[in-house]
């Protein structure tokens, strides 16, 4: 198969029953996607395919063939942080970090569609609901929502040239 992961064109040769998570984190060495549960109710292994967030723990390798994945090494420079990633430190999001590319891919997905000038989650309550298939274990979600909200504003400042708001108060 081959595929384009983070921007780069990738030949292998895989089972047909791989997933895409063991391939990116066993064949590419992209160990940043993590694997929790392995039934897609964490969201731990969360990339984008062709700019859709799925579950890499659920999709199988194969079916990336001729496709582009992004994984969170794939959103930045190394070294740098993305505006999502930037957004999350500041507001203090996490503890341990096990969850944190799952929820750095879903709210990157989210802000790209904002970007592009989609629909996007304006509110707090519908940002929650956006995030409600990633689990955090040890950490409370207020300040993961309040690192979504702050990446998701500025993203739809920039793509309609307006500040975004909020409809219910924190």
């Amino acid at each position: 198969m081959t595929v384009t992961v983070n921007g780069a064109v990738r030949t292998a040769t895989v089972e047909p029953r791989r997933t895409l998570a063991d391939f990116l984190r066993q064949d590419l060495g992209l160990t940043a996607t993590h694997l929790g549960c392995e039934h897609g109710v964490c969201g731990a292994c969360t990339v984008l395919l062709d700019g859709d967030t799925v579950r890499s723990c659920l999709a199988l390798a194969v079916h990336a063939d001729g496709h582009e994945v992004t994984t969170v090494e794939g959103i930045a420079e190394p070294g740098e942080m993305h505006p999502v990633q930037s957004a999350l430190w500041e507001s203090g999001a996490f503890q341990c970090g096990f969850c944190t590319p799952g929820f750095v891919m879903t709210i990157y997905g989210l802000e790209q569609d904002a970007r592009a000038g989609r629909p996007c989650p304006r509110s707090r309550t519908e940002i929650r609901e956006e995030l409600s298939g990633n689990i955090c274990r040890c950490s409370g979600y207020q300040a993961i929502v309040d690192g979504a909200e702050a990446a998701l504003t500025a993203a739809t400042a920039g793509a309609t040239g307006t500040a975004a708001t909020t409809e219910d108060a924190r």
